[in-house]
């Protein structure tokens, strides 16, 4: 048997004990606090951000207390179920507020608590001068609570709460500046397209029931599910993670989302909701395993996404709009590596890991440049900040190499693990999947070369009066910088770190996979990888230092052009969805107002036109009345008389 489609062992799950009995904790604490920062309002304006942090830390200490003690125990006792109370007793449908503690889960744990605890430490100076700063800390603890229930639930049902609490959470925060039209309608998009996704959720759900009787993970993922079931289950849920994880064709909402606040951005969209997606295909892997279409699915919507965030971060000249692009793609690579079946499973997290540290620590140097250029973004009005920003150049730079996978750095380890297991089957597959994987570092390290180039590197291109405000460039302050730092070094060694025992420690969730040898041999694509690297960088350097850069975007051709409107996405499901759903709808309105409708008052129309006309008769004179009874003998003489003939 091809060992891509071999299901993961399941391992039976062992009552919590220890610290991982009160892994509740980790979604009370944050929801608390936010709950607390909603309710006392302006009170608590002077010292809400610091409680958000605490909770949030509070949250990482309880989660690497359960780390410690999972590690301490033998793998077969890694998987622990702890029932708080039954929460849906109806009929045969009987879903508990249940949390599940496995490697998998705890993964997903720390890098929520410890990236999310970072991130809302700068979040205290980016927004020092926003008077709403107590209110987005509260968002913040309300996204944490939300993505923590996703990844902790036992069940789907539970799972679905925390998936529509990070959309509820994610819609807040891009709008968190909703005073300014098109914030709002970004924010209004994101909550839009997922709501499509969360439609696929709901159909998976409803057919897991229909074809197992129960929703939560230890009877789901044990049953054995037939070809059919499986398949239509495995592409619902396919939906449900295009839509949250923005994978192609529901990934055009990811780039205007980077119009909320840059915390946002690094926590939100490249740290963990986006990542979602991945988490509920990993999860979910013994329905893949029982669905091989289903499994091929999910690896051609990653590869064609990973291509198509690169291609459109090419052409992007807002650094916010690149690291989105470049999420989607690095997204895509993990959907990939989960489509190759158990052998991908651990390295699509191992890359959702190390991604979630290196893109976490680029958009916060995104903020760390936007705080010293008075919110620019267009990257063609930087150049030469490496003079005046040293520490946000150099913790740009480690992510920088880290997503180009540029060995030490954590992305060589990752990103490459994925490419490699692209090449690995038989037929078409390795062909075209490793290819495309390939192709996909070599543009992946142009257009991080050319951000980073064009930020800090070349010639000033900064505005000036009549075109924009003076700029005065200063570096940012310790608490925006340490938790850059931080990333950075994560960006440097978790790669190295955790290599090879990472995917050891997942396998009581993925199962053991046996590693076969793809179809180049291991150096060559490992030579080719970090060959393009370093080939995008060197063109990059070449069109963006060594080379005068235009300050605003030069005409090009039309592929260009496309990439720059996001090959034309919003316009495609304008053409494809909107428009037709309009005529639909106008032409059910049109149904309802001239047919039913017509129907329904032309009767009523009828019969009060006949009752008007037969009340003129009444009209009170006797002689009237006489007569008609005259007329009616006068009838029914000749009725006789006809009946007589």
């Amino acid at each position: 048997m091809n060992q891509l489609l071999l299901a993961p062992a399941a391992l039976a799950a062992t009552p919590a004990t220890g610290a991982a009995s009160y892994a509740w904790l980790l979604v009370a604490i944050p929801l608390l606090s936010a709950a607390i920062l909603l309710l006392l309002g302006r009170r608590a304006d002077k010292w809400g951000h610091w409680l958000g942090v605490l909770a949030s830390s509070a949250s990482f200490v309880l989660g690497a207390t359960i780390l410690a003690q999972m590690l301490g125990a033998a793998p077969e006792s890694r998987v622990m179920v702890q029932t708080v109370y039954s929460w849906i007793p109806a009929g045969q449908l009987s879903v508990d507020f249940a949390t599940r503690m496995d490697p998998l889960s705890v993964t997903f744990v720390i890098l929520v608590t410890f990236v999310g605890t970072l991130i809302h430490i700068y979040s205290v100076a980016y927004m020092d001068r926003d008077p709403d700063r107590r209110r987005f800390f509260a968002y913040l603890n309300l996204f944490v609570a939300a993505m923590l229930l996703l990844v902790i639930a036992d069940s789907y049902v539970l799972l679905f709460v925390g998936w529509e609490g990070v959309g509820l959470a994610s819609y807040l925060l891009i709008g968190f500046w909703n005073h300014v039209p098109e914030y709002a309608t970004a924010a209004k998009k994101a909550f839009v397209m997922n709501r499509v996704g969360d439609a696929g959720l709901l159909l998976a759900m409803g057919a897991i029931f229909a074809a197992v009787g129960s929703l939560d993970y230890e009877s789901v993922l044990g049953a054995d599910l037939g070809v059919f079931a499986a398949t239509m289950i495995g592409l619902f849920l396919l939906v449900a993670a295009c839509g949250k994880s923005a994978q192609f064709p529901l990934q055009a909402w990811l780039g205007d989302a980077m119009a909320g606040p840059t915390p946002v951005s690094a926590l939100i969209h490249a740290a963990t909701m986006v990542t979602a997606g991945v988490y509920l295909v990993v999860r979910s892997g013994p329905i893949y395993a029982a669905a091989p279409d289903a499994q091929l699915a999910v690896a051609i919507v990653g590869a064609i996404t990973l291509i198509f965030g690169a291609v459109v971060g090419m052409a992007k000249d807002d650094m916010k709009k690149v690291l989105a692009a470049s999420t989607m793609s690095q997204i895509g690579y993990m959907m990939l590596a989960a489509g190759l079946g158990p052998v991908g499973y651990a390295i699509a997290i191992f890359h959702l890991f190390t991604h979630g540290f290196f893109k976490a620590n680029m958009f916060l140097g995104a903020g760390s440049v936007m705080h010293g250029m008075n919110d620019q973004v267009n990257i063609r009005r930087f150049g030469g900040l490496r003079k005046y920003m040293k520490i946000t150049w150099i913790t740009f730079m480690m992510g920088w190499l880290a997503i180009m996978g540029i060995p030490p750095f954590a992305g060589f380890f990752s990103k490459d693990l994925i490419i490699e297991t692209a090449f690995v089957g038989e037929g078409w597959r390795p062909w075209v999947f490793g290819l495309t994987a390939l192709i996909g570092a070599g543009l992946t390290a142009f257009y991080m070369s050319r951000m980073f180039f064009m930020i800090f590197h070349g010639e000033k291109r900064w505005t000036a009066p009549p075109d924009g405000p003076e700029q005065h460039p200063h570096e940012s302050s310790l608490l925006m910088t340490v938790p850059m730092m931080i990333l950075a070094l994560g960006s440097v060694v978790l790669g190295f770190l955790m290599n090879g025992g990472f995917q050891t420690f997942l396998e009581p969730v993925t199962g053991h996979a046996e590693h076969h040898a793809p179809v180049i041999p291991v150096i060559a694509i490992q030579v080719a990888t970090v060959g393009l690297a370093v080939a995008g960088a060197v063109v990059a350097y070449l069109m963006y230092v060594r080379s005068r850069v235009p300050m605003t975007a030069p005409a090009a051709g039309p592929l260009v052009v496309a990439a720059r409107n996001d090959l034309y996405q919003d316009a495609v499901n304008e053409a494809v969805f909107m428009r037709p759903g309009m005529a639909l709808t106008q032409t059910l309105g049109a149904t309802d107002d001239y047919v039913v409708d017509g129907i329904a008052e032309g009767t009523a129309f009828g019969l009060r036109d006949i009752g008007t006309w037969v009340s003129k008769a009444q009209n009170g004179f006797v002689r009237s009345y006489a007569s008609y009874v005259v007329a009616g003998a006068a009838l029914a003489v000749l009725a006789v008389l006809f009946t007589r003939m």
